[in-house]
């Protein structure tokens, strides 16, 4: 059985950003903040892939394109976000996210919940944001009207 391409490549950026993730913690760089934005360039390399892969099979359409970039980025943020509730509970729950609180903007003392729906927020948006600008990116790809 073979699994659909969104999917795929979503497990891809899920499995590069939980190496990544894991790599910052061995190395006790998981306190810097700005190195938890490189986690936007797995997010572009999955959906640069499936729609390089759309094309490759002649898939042309700009609006099934963008809905197939939305799900592959859609799937390894959700899927990043199960791995990070798993992994927060398993190193202690709300009394680990008290640590990783401090180098994030929540006032007061967040839950594991709150914590991470505010991730997944902000996941979403950047996932629309890598979608639409790869659109623009493959849309000299597309037959102009």
């Amino acid at each position: 059985m073979k699994l659909p391409k969104e999917l795929y490549n979503g497990v891809i950026i899920f499995i590069g950003i939980a190496l990544y993730f894991v790599l910052m913690e061995v190395l006790k760089l998981s306190d810097q903040v700005y190195l938890r934005l490189f986690n936007i360039l797995f997010i572009y390399y999955g959906v640069n892939k499936t729609l390089k892969s759309n094309v490759a099979e002649g898939k042309t359409n700009f609006a099934e394109n963008a809905i197939s970039a939305l799900i592959t980025g859609l799937t390894g943020v959700l899927l990043s976000i199960a791995g990070l509730v798993a992994y927060i509970y398993s190193k202690g729950g709300d009394e680990y996210i008290q640590t990783l609180s401090d180098t994030l903007l929540f006032v007061g003392e967040p839950s594991v919940m709150t914590y991470n729906i505010s991730l997944l927020i902000e996941g979403i948006v950047s996932v629309v944001i890598v979608t639409f600008s790869s659109m623009l990116f493959w849309k000299k790809k597309y037959p102009s009207d």
